[in-house]
């Protein structure tokens, strides 16, 4: 895998994070937020099954996808909250 192979989902990923954080949270239950932290969650286990050879950018997006999980959950307990 590339760099690009890497980075272009990742970012699509990080964008639909930040929509979902924006938007959804107000929906009883959060259906579509526990739906994004399921997705990150799977890209998380399918880039720790990965070879780790990848430059640093596996860890460096295993890193970021945690970032997001964190702020998806944090967006949750917000929206509970509030």
């Amino acid at each position: 895998m590339n760099r690009r192979t890497i980075l272009l989902p990742l970012v699509f990923v990080l964008l639909l994070a930040a929509g979902f954080v924006a938007g959804c949270a107000t929906a009883p239950g959060q259906p579509r937020m526990q739906s994004a932290l399921q997705h990150f969650r799977a890209a998380r286990s399918e880039l720790q099954r990965a070879t780790a050879d990848k430059g640093g950018h596996r860890a460096r997006a295993i890193s970021i996808i945690d970032e997001a999980i964190d702020q998806v959950q944090r967006g949750i307990d917000y929206a509970r909250n509030h």
